[in-house]
């Protein structure tokens, strides 16, 4: 992951890929942002908390 951001107004959660894709992910509640802040493998948390459970958006 090359960045991670957050807009607590619109629940979006964007993330940046080592490879340069960015995908906005939508309604994503503050504490599972939290939980992703604070996670020992970012990769792992996405792929298993994150992916499966809400919409997203490649921009």
């Amino acid at each position: 992951m090359r960045s991670v951001g957050y807009d607590l107004s619109s629940r979006t959660l964007e993330l940046q890929y080592v490879n340069g894709s960015v995908y906005q992910y939508l309604d994503v509640p503050q504490p599972t942002y939290a939980g992703l802040l604070a996670a020992a493998s970012i990769g792992n948390y996405v792929n298993t908390k994150i992916k499966p459970y809400y919409e997203f958006r490649e921009i």
